[in-house]
């Protein structure tokens, strides 16, 4: 871990948590909740990352990394075991990066990207391909939103961080301009829409037919859109809107009893029926995570502590090997458990009593490494986990005067 470099300064955006609550404090940092639950030390929570980083970038071929160069400039996240690369695990690989300030890394993945996934031309221009091989063959050319917010966000991060570079490693440039398409694709006509519901203000699961008119609660991140409120260069009105309407959509989306969330819903937060994704599913344990971070970041919201402690009461219910899917209502649905789904209940933390997040903390730091064949989504929401209850998980902004 690095420590702040000129000419950046850490934003200070987050509002006093609520009282009992696990949120940031005054300063705007986010909290480091293994040091002030568990009482880690700074540098045990550095070594703890450290060794996710090591292992999952740079660990065994076979069972351990996801990270695999390609070439002399460019690496990929690879999903091993469905043997595939994904603009989720690319993206949130870019995030990681930029957070511990592995820009060798960052630009690595960048590049795979915008070489393999991206589109430069045709009905789908300005977007990704969110499913390709290893080999960088595109097998899926249609967009999943989250990708594109992610990477957006990432860049962003990289801009203000370390500077803008020449051609793709401009990054203002290129977060700016995929912002520009997320919303603005399509406005001519055209089978390849918008990446966000004008009308509604919210992400879309995906840019084209059907899939345009129903959200995944997952993909709601009104912490990214606050940021783009006020760093983007158009639509900052549009933006600051969508933070509110996710805001809202979790309220809608969330069972007033368990807090389980589904993986699709729409706009108004009734579950969509889609192959049993109006259920407690796997894209689903992330909104844990991005309630927390919210609040974290912006406590704009005191709902998100009642629901947070609401979400993580039901889990605790569960026990120690609390299955990985639920009804909303809670009935299982499963008897497998997933670190995953632990990685992102300790995320919650941010926003939650410390009773209530201290057993999910605790497990969070407690676990090994994901490895073996399914280590790329556990493996990466770990991650995740690490640096956003880790306090590690930062905003960083353009150069204000202090």
């Amino acid at each position: 871990m690095t420590g702040l470099r000129l000419p950046v300064l850490l934003l200070v955006l987050a509002a006093a948590p609520a009282a009992g609550a696990a949120g940031a404090p005054a300063s705007g940092r986010p909290p480091n909740l293994f040091h002030e639950l568990l009482g880690k030390t700074e540098a045990e929570t550095d070594a703890k990352i450290d060794a996710a980083w090591r292992q999952l970038f740079y660990g065994d071929d076979a069972t351990q990394r996801v990270y695999y160069p390609a070439g002399a400039d460019r690496a990929c996240i690879t999903d091993v075991g469905n043997h595939d690369v994904r603009t989720e695990g690319m993206s949130y690989g870019m995030m990681i990066a930029v957070q511990l300030d592995h820009r060798a890394e960052f630009d690595r993945l960048w590049k795979w990207a915008k070489t393999s996934m991206y589109h430069a031309s045709g009905p789908r221009r300005g977007y990704f391909a969110w499913q390709c091989a290893p080999d960088g063959r595109q097998l899926d050319p249609g967009s999943a939103s989250d990708g594109e917010e992610w990477f957006a966000m990432a860049l962003f991060f990289a801009a203000h961080r370390w500077g803008n570079g020449q051609g793709i490693f401009n990054y203002e440039a290129e977060a700016q301009a995929l912002l520009h398409e997320m919303l603005h694709h399509g406005d001519g006509g055209g089978a390849i829409r918008s990446l966000f519901d004008r009308a509604h203000r919210q992400v879309v699961f995906a840019p084209t037919g059907a899939a345009s008119t129903f959200t995944d609660p997952s993909y709601q991140l009104p912490a990214f859109y606050e940021l783009w409120a006020r760093w983007a260069q158009a639509d900052r009105p549009f933006w600051s809107a969508a933070a509110g309407a996710s805001r809202e959509l979790f309220r809608r989306a969330a069972n007033p009893r368990t807090g389980l969330m589904p993986d699709l819903c729409d706009f108004d937060g009734t579950p969509h029926p889609w192959g049993g994704r109006e259920d407690f599913r796997f894209d689903a344990w992330r909104t844990l995570a991005n309630v927390g971070v919210d609040y974290a970041w912006f406590g704009a919201d005191p709902w998100e502590v009642e629901q947070s402690n609401r979400v993580l009461a039901f889990l605790q219910s569960q026990g120690a090997h609390c299955p990985n899917q639920f009804t909303l209502a809670g009935r299982p649905l499963s008897a497998d458990s997933s670190p995953g789904l632990f990685a992102m209940a300790a995320v919650a933390g941010l926003a939650a009593d410390r009773d209530a997040a201290r057993p999910f903390v605790q497990r969070l730091w407690d676990l090994p490494i994901p490895s073996g064949q399914w280590r790329y989504y556990d493996g990466m929401l770990y991650f995740l986990g690490l640096l956003e209850a880790g306090g590690r998980f930062r905003i960083w902004a353009p150069a204000t005067s202090p």
